[in-house]
């Protein structure tokens, strides 16, 4: 998959375990609604997620919102609980023998089984692999 370029509606199981009112942008970053959002190791401002090993993911995106030039001037709210994301693909696919296991973020709105050698982070745990192939991730907010 690539990452976003519009918003997109992920299914969600159940209540959305926990919104935040909002948190505060990277600058000069789009985030999409329906995209998972890292908070960045340095500066701890929000952007969409991508392959890295230092940011720590914190959930999907409620709405889509751009930020200027000015890091913090613009939030956005953001859900931790279950989403539904793309699967990777190849040796890299989640399947139903790793529910319960930790995914790793691809982009901002795919997922897959390993930390690619070392260069990704972890998006959440594997809750179900629907009969798609999309997979419902929980996700956890680690502060």
């Amino acid at each position: 998959m690539a990452a976003l370029t519009a918003p997109r509606s992920p299914s969600r199981r159940g209540d959305v375990a926990y919104a935040h009112k909002g948190v505060p942008m990277a600058a000069s970053t789009t985030i999409f609604r329906g995209g998972m959002v890292d908070k960045a190791a340095s500066g701890g401002m929000f952007k969409p997620a991508a392959t890295n090993t230092t940011d720590k993911c914190q959930g999907v995106a409620l709405e889509t919102k751009t930020n200027g030039a000015v890091a913090g001037a613009t939030s956005i709210q953001i859900a931790t609980g279950v989403h539904n994301m793309n699967n990777s693909s190849a040796g890299d696919q989640i399947t139903a023998a790793d529910i319960g296991n930790d995914c790793f973020v691809v982009d901002d709105n795919t997922v897959a089984r390993t930390n690619g050698g070392s260069t990704r982070h972890v998006a959440g745990k594997v809750w179900d692999v629907a009969p798609d192939g999309t997979v419902d991730v929980l996700f956890a907010v680690d502060a």
